[in-house]
Formats: C-alpha cells, structure tokens, sequence
C-alpha cells in the first residue's frame, strides 16, 4: 500500500510488524459448519468466510457487517472525533489491518469507507489495494489526506454541504498520499493542475460537475445513497464484480492491445463458475439469482 508508506514517513513511523490478520484478541473466524479454536493454524472455511471483529483492530477503526440479504456490505468507520479522524500512529495501523483482513474475507462484497465524527471525512490511506468494490461517503470536510482516501475508493458520493480539497500547497508540500496521480486520471490533467495549484476548496456540488464525485445529495443523506449502491453491487456475481475491478484499474496502466488481453483473460475467469451456471438459470426461470461466489 504505497499511501500507507508515505503516511507512515509523514508520522515518523519507519516500520511497523506485520500484523497476524488472525489474531485470536481482535479476530474471530466463524465457519459456517465447524467452529475451530483461535489457536488453530487451519482457519479455512468449507463455504465462505464471514468476519467479526471483537472489539476491533483500533479503537479509532470500527468493521461492521451489515445483516441479513445486506450481509456481503462491510462498513469501516473511522472515529477519532478529538483529532477530526487525523490519522495517527494507532489510526493507521488500526486501518491497514482491517484493510488486510477484509482483502482476506471471501464473503465480502463491497465496502463502504465513513466517517462516524460529524462534518468532517478522514485522513489518508490506500484502498486501491482491495479487490472488491469501495465507496467513499463524504459527508462534511475532506481535505488533503481525507480526500486522498476519498480518490482512492472506486466511487465517491458526497453531501451538498461537503467540502474537498488538496491544500497542502499552500503548507509548501504537495499531495503526498496519491493525489497527484489520482486527481488528473480521475477529473483530467488541467483541472487536477488548477485545484493542486491553488489549493482551491470544492463544494459538493460542484465536485460532482467536474467527476470528483459520482453523485451529490442533500447533507445527510450521503450513507442512504452509498448504501442504496452498495446493495446494488451486492446483488450481482462477487466474481464478476472482482474481475470488472481488476480490468477497469489495472488496464488503465497499461496500452489498448495488453488492455485488452486482460479482460479476455479476466472474462475467461468468469466462465466456469458455478455464479455463471446459477446466472443463466435464474435468467431463464425468470427469477433473481443466489450467487455465492463460486
């Protein structure tokens, strides 16, 4: 997570130990059939895993799944209201091993990045890294870093009265966290250049006018919106979702030609699925299909 290590050289933190994603204290695994002891080296579900955070990895960083039909939904919250969800040292360790753990959960669907401290977003991290779909809710304020993580979702809904913004700068720096690069691919290169320039602030309704967001709606009802596309999301093949991820990020790297050969190769992974087979036969029985992610 290459944000992460510029945030981690911004808060003097030269190294930190790889984190135990199992760790029996902050990590429960719950098979579906057999529940094996924390201490056992063969945590492998025989269906899909689901994770349950006791209490969490941070007292700043909080998972939750959500339940029911909606259960593919995590939400991370961050919540450092003291700070306005500054990150520091405990915050952004806190927050990669959710991100590792939730890379590791099979039974996650989408992932839905908020704030629980009113009016303001966060600060920086790096989710590009997760294969699953990501939603940034911006409610309030989201500069610099906070708008770093922001750009680094796949998609962005924001309140009207949100504010976005790269200002550092006017502190004699520049987006360190990714937004350099981020900013022009997502909203073009003369644009990106202007708001970096001036540190200019962006309202939410403009952010969207220029594709800084996906959608705007009324202050507070960011969560409903992200939630109401999340569930959307949750809907479709977990696998094809993943592998439309993998083609979309990773073929911008990359010229048209292994562009291409990409997505042959990342539609081939589709084929043979038991989600292709169940797709087909709901389609047919006219019927909305169960897929498990097979």
């Amino acid at each position: 997570m290459r944000a992460l290590v510029f945030l981690s050289r911004s808060l003097r933190q030269h190294s930190v130990a790889k984190p135990n994603p199992f760790q029996p204290s902050s990590l429960i695994s719950i098979c579906k059939e057999n529940l094996l002891p924390p201490n056992s080296n063969q945590w492998i579900y025989q269906t899909r895993r689901t994770l349950i955070l006791e209490p969490s990895f941070s007292k700043f960083v909080k998972l939750h799944r959500l339940a029911d039909s909606d259960s593919g939904i995590l939400e991370v919250s961050l919540d450092r209201p003291e700070a306005k969800n500054a990150i520091g040292k405990e915050m952004l360790r806190g927050f990669q091993h959710t991100l590792e753990a939730i890379g590791r959960d099979s039974s996650a669907n989408v992932m839905l990045l908020r704030s629980s401290v009113p009016r303001v977003f966060c600060a920086g991290a790096d989710l590009k890294t997760l294969c699953l779909p990501t939603i940034a809710v911006i409610e309030g304020a989201a500069l610099g870093g906070g708008l770093e993580m922001a750009l680094s979702c796949d998609l962005r809904i924001c309140g009207e009265d949100a504010i976005l913004g790269l200002p550092e700068t006017g502190l004699a720096i520049i987006p360190g966290a990714g937004g350099t690069q981020r900013l022009p691919r997502l909203i073009g290169k003369a644009k990106a250049k202007e708001l970096i320039f001036t540190g200019r602030k962006v309202g939410g309704k403009d952010a969207m006018s220029i594709g800084l967001v996906n959608y705007c709606v009324p202050a507070g009802e960011a969560h409903l919106k992200a939630l109401e596309i999340a569930r959307d999301i949750n809907d479709k093949g977990p696998i094809a979702i993943r592998m439309a991820k993998k083609a979309i990020s990773d073929g911008l790297e990359v010229n048209m030609k292994p562009a291409l050969a990409l997505e042959e190769d990342c539609y081939e992974q589709t084929l043979n699925t038991k989600d292709r087979l169940e797709g087909l036969a709901a389609f047919a029985e006219k019927r909305k299909p169960r897929y498990t992610g097979e």
